[in-house]
């Protein structure tokens, strides 16, 4: 049985989209409509993951795996000479699972209130300038700095990456963090991340 991932074109589950391509793994995708709940071939997403969104891993051996961060590990975990991560047990590895659990908790979540139709103007201000924050942080680690942990791609660059997509979507500008801008772009530019926005519609 080959690894299925279940995504939504553009949402967090590119992240794990484009580390299963840059680890050479073999998968299938299977895309979610996250407002019926239904995949594209009919099935009822909610038997394969109670949470309701994406990402899901379904594993070769069946089991289903979730939550972006946790799935991006477990990928680079396959194939350990692609480099996506440090090894286990080096301080370099608790490097990426602090940068994997913030963007996953500050900046990821921090994104939410702005996809919710309901969510009153005056308050997505406030969040603009939360995010506006978080994102002066990334920008810092990344003067002087092509990638995130140890200066080589990871799959926290992948994440990074799709999180800081979504600022064109809600109108920020990315102009005033310029190394995160230029980080962007050095990640969208690689092959196997054009190859996942194609697969994905997206480029």
């Amino acid at each position: 049985m080959t690894m299925r991932l279940y995504f939504t074109p553009g949402a967090c589950s590119l992240a794990p989209h484009i580390a299963l391509r840059e680890a050479g793994l073999d998968f299938e995708l299977e895309q979610v409509d996250l407002q019926t709940k239904r995949t594209k071939s009919g099935a009822d997403y909610t038997e394969v993951n109670p949470k309701g969104y994406v990402p899901a891993l379904r594993l070769d051996d069946g089991q289903v795996l979730t939550e972006a961060a946790t799935i991006l590990q477990y990928v680079a975990d396959q194939k350990p000479e692609s480099g996506l991560a440090p090894a286990p047990g080096s301080i370099e590895r608790y490097r990426l699972q602090e940068w994997l659990n913030f963007i996953a908790t500050e900046l990821h979540k921090g994104f939410s209130p702005l996809w919710k139709p309901d969510t009153p103007e005056a308050y997505k201000t406030v969040v603009k300038d939360n995010l506006a924050k978080r994102f002066s942080h990334l920008d810092q680690r990344l003067a002087g700095n092509q990638y995130l942990v140890n200066d080589r791609f990871t799959v926290a660059d992948a994440y990074a990456f799709v999180i800081a997509n979504w600022a064109k979507h809600f109108g920020i500008d990315l102009a005033p963090w310029p190394n995160l801008a230029a980080h962007r772009d050095r990640v969208a530019a690689r092959p196997k991340v054009q190859e996942a926005l194609k697969a994905e519609g997206l480029a």
